[in-house]
């Protein structure tokens, strides 16, 4: 008979940035003089900015082993979804968040970046990765991000 694992979780970082969450861009590629050449269209890259910014005591920490994220992504309302005082929403306005981006795109906009910052040594250490798209319930937007170690024993 297996025998039975413990998981434990260590919490790292918990924390919000705040900014306009944008989704990781796909490469784009173009033909000059019959080569094929790849680009990034950087449309994240203010972002990734938001993010570097405001995770510092993460940077180059590089955490080993493997690694459980939570996304928690708010999204600025459109002033369309409030009655005319400007502060309650419409009857009408959706609950859900289901509009682009897509919560996948937008994870890998964040787990980049904190690649790029040196927080773990890949993105592939991830192995739970929850991810949650809402509607802001204040006028601000950003993604709450919370990183825990995983300790099997």
């Amino acid at each position: 008979m297996a025998e039975q694992l413990t998981e434990v979780f260590t919490s790292i970082f918990n924390g919000v940035i705040y900014g306009t969450p944008k989704a990781q861009p796909r490469p784009r590629a173009f033909a000059r003089n019959g080569k094929a050449r790849m680009y990034d269209p950087g449309t994240a890259e203010s972002w990734k900015s938001d993010i570097a910014g405001q995770t510092a005591v993460l940077h180059n920490m590089q955490l080993d082993g493997a690694l459980k994220v939570y996304l928690y992504f708010f999204m600025q309302r459109p002033k369309a979804h409030y009655k005319a005082d400007g502060t309650t929403l419409k009857p009408s306005a959706p609950i859900d968040y289901t509009k682009k981006p897509d919560c996948d795109n937008l994870a890998k906009a964040v787990l980049d970046a904190c690649t790029a910052l040196g927080v773990w040594k890949d993105d592939s250490q991830v192995v739970i990765l929850e991810i949650i798209k809402s509607w802001s319930s204040t006028t601000r937007s950003g993604c709450v991000l919370t990183i825990l170690t995983i300790t099997r024993q």
